[in-house]
């Protein structure tokens, strides 16, 4: 295996390893010797797989901003189906909230990292980007079927929504506690503006 090539499974690892130091002590307490001890690994096993720390969080941030990129770029394909308050929940939710605050945690800490996620993932997909870029368009479609209403805004109430989606994430006292308040929250906001037509 070349140096700095890691494989899926020891990625993975230590990627899990860092989300648990960084909810435990957060991202100021984040070090490879931290990771690698969390993870119950000898101390070099990360320099083997990667070039170097800063190339472990690289890596891991665009891990993560992937699984949230994907996992929000179904949502405009749902348009026209189900109810609209609850196609949103289900998409902004797909991601463990967990990986959501720690990936926000990170990069408020290490804001270069945010260049490095968009240069390998697109510019909308750093954070919560890729989460408002899909709201926004799944809302115009919406929209456009008469399910939501003409005054509304699509952009403006995509922010609003991702707005709370990091609120919640960062000041919950329990992460069980996310799900019910987001979708609370959401469902507020959304069903205020749709109509009476379901499908």
């Amino acid at each position: 295996m070349p140096r700095g090539v890691a494989i899926p499974e020891v990625r993975q690892q230590l990627f899990a390893a860092a989300e648990r130091v960084i909810t435990r002590d957060g991202p100021s307490k984040l070090s490879g010797r931290a990771v690698t001890s969390e993870a119950g690994v000898a101390t070099g096993l990360l320099h083997a797989h990667f070039a170097d720390f800063d190339e472990f969080l690289a890596a891991y941030a665009i891990d993560r901003a992937f699984l949230v990129s994907a996992a929000a770029a179904a949502l405009p394909e749902r348009a026209g189906t189900g109810s609209v308050a609850g196609n949103l929940c289900d998409a902004i939710l797909s991601t463990p909230p967990a990986t959501v605050a720690v990936l926000l945690r990170l990069l408020v800490a290490r804001p270069e990292l945010t260049g490095r996620v968009r240069t390998v993932l697109g510019d909308t997909t750093a954070g919560l980007d890729a989460i408002e870029k899909a709201a926004a368009t799944y809302l115009t479609a919406e929209q456009q079927l008469g399910r939501v209403a003409a005054a509304v805004d699509p952009a403006a109430l995509a922010l609003a929504l991702v707005g709370v989606l990091h609120h919640v994430v960062l000041t919950a006292a329990a992460q069980s506690d996310v799900h019910t308040r987001v979708q609370q929250a959401i469902t507020a906001l959304v069903e205020a503006v749709t109509t009476m037509t379901r499908h």
